[in-house]
């Protein structure tokens, strides 16, 4: 006595699945991408909101824990302060830093006129720097 061996899944349930699958994938995909990447116009600082500069460079990862801090903190205070990145490799960047003294993972706190505020180097976690831009919005405004 032999059996007959089982039928499969039939094609097109097979073809679904595989539709499904790469659709689930596809979206959680997309929501880990960033939601935009940060502005490197620094002419924006002093322009009637208070900006956050980080000081950026591409070949150290001290600026990538750094923006994975403002990634998180981003959506609560966007409405309210500019986040731009100075990139230390472009020369515009590599002036900004020269010019407040900044480093690869520096953050430079501007008032919405543009006075440098306040600079904190690689804040240790995601409160510090939360923190650092609760007092910028408390701060009052410098010329």
């Amino acid at each position: 006595m032999t059996s007959a061996p089982a039928p499969g899944l039939p094609r097109r349930a097979k073809w679904l699945i595989y539709l499904v699958i790469t659709g689930l994938v596809a979206v959680l995909i997309w929501t880990q991408l960033p939601r935009g990447p940060y502005s490197t116009d620094l002419s924006r600082i002093g322009q009637g909101r208070p900006a956050l500069v980080l000081a950026y460079d591409i070949k150290s990862m001290g600026g990538m824990e750094v923006m994975a801090m403002m990634d998180s903190l981003r959506p609560a205070y966007e409405d309210r302060i500019h986040f731009l990145v100075a990139p230390l490799g472009a020369p515009q960047g590599f002036a900004f830093g020269e010019r407040h003294n900044a480093v690869n993972g520096t953050v430079v706190l501007f008032s919405a006129a543009g006075a440098a505020l306040r600079s904190v180097h690689q804040p240790a976690s995601t409160a510090d720097l939360q923190r650092a831009l609760d007092s910028l919005l408390q701060a009052p405004p410098k010329n």
